[in-house]
């Protein structure tokens, strides 16, 4: 059986894709108990993509997450970053004994400071070759109109990893392996924080000539910062896994949510760079940015093994540290490579 944990955007979206390619029960957990009703009679998320049509005949929904848990046997994580740590607090540790969990999120969990794979190695005690994410350049709104969109399902366990492809695959899903389940995973991080830095760029009235510029040199930060934690050489290493970022699982996660219109992100440094508060920025939008707290995380490790990011540092500092938008993203601007 399959579970899903979540009930935002992606996590609706790929509910949707899930029902139309099985015919078996879902399992799904949804936080909010009073959006239930209204989901299973309307076949509709009231609170995210409700345009979407889901087949709740086929879906066993509950507000508590032990009771869909217990049920399932593989499970979708589609929460947000966040709130991974609380969602996930009052699950008794043996109830993951034997359970895979396929990762969906992108994201630092703040409490741990880990990424989401890590997180559930050691705070859970779930082992890697139980762990699978998906990844890539697919914002839920396109994907839950059927538009065509690529994913990366990444995993130590290969046998794993090809079975989540054929949970997903389907007209308009198509969905390929990778092996860096590490890097693909950061690289869903970073982009974010790029997001953000885009984002702030354009609500303080820069063009697209340089936001081309920040991009570039983005793609290299993310490398030198891959190379720090994870060092694997691009044409692969004694072990032979593979890192090419110029493929979508890397590039082209960071152009899409750097651009698109449907980027949270992006939307979030605008909103920043426009003038809005932090707190007043997160209030309008009513959706996380993983940005936001992806940042510190980053931060702590690259203060920890000592190497520069000056994307990544200028964007903590307005968040974190009160600095001017204009007056950081202008000296960052001005010394770009």
């Amino acid at each position: 059986m399959i579970g899903l944990l979540g009930s935002g955007s992606w996590a609706t979206a790929i509910v949707k894709i899930l029902l139309e390619k099985s015919e078996r029960t879902l399992n799904w957990w949804v936080r909010e108990q009073e959006a239930i009703p209204s989901l299973l009679e309307e076949k509709h998320n009231p609170l995210y993509l409700s345009e979407a049509y889901l087949d709740t005949s086929r879906t066993m929904v509950s507000s508590n997450i032990n009771d869909i848990i217990s049920a399932s046997d593989d499970i979708y994580l589609v929460v947000p970053s966040a709130f991974v740590h609380k969602a996930l607090a009052d699950v008794p540790r043996e109830m993951w004994e034997g359970r895979r969990i396929i990762s969906a999120v992108k994201g630092i969990v703040p409490e741990s400071g880990l990424i989401i794979t890590e997180h559930l190695h050691r705070e859970l005690g779930i082992d890697y070759d139980r762990l699978c994410i998906i990844s890539g350049p697919s914002h839920a709104e396109e994907a839950a109109k059927q538009k065509l969109t690529y994913l990366t399902a990444a995993s130590h366990n290969r046998d794993f990893a090809e079975e989540v492809q054929r949970q997903l695959d389907c007209h308009y899903i198509r969905t390929t392996y990778s092996d860096d389940m590490d890097g693909i995973e950061c690289a869903a991080v970073l982009k974010n924080i790029y997001a953000i830095a885009a984002g702030m760029c354009k609500g303080l009235g820069y063009g697209d000539n340089i936001i081309a510029v920040l991009i570039s040199n983005a793609l290299q930060e993310m490398t030198e910062y891959m190379h720090q934690i994870s060092p694997i050489e691009s044409e692969g290493n004694n072990d032979g896994r593979l890192r090419r970022f110029e493929s979508f699982a890397y590039l082209g996660d960071l152009l899409v949510t750097c651009y698109s219109q449907f980027s949270r992100n992006r939307t979030f440094g605008s909103m920043i760079g426009y003038g809005y508060s932090i707190k007043g920025a997160q209030l309008e939008m009513k959706m996380v940015a993983e940005g936001y707290y992806a940042v510190q995380g980053v931060e702590k490790i690259r203060r920890r093994l000592g190497f520069s990011m000056p994307i990544s540092e200028t964007v903590y500092g307005i968040l974190y540290d009160g600095k001017s938008p204009s007056l950081s993203m202008k000296a960052l601007l001005e010394n770009l490579k």
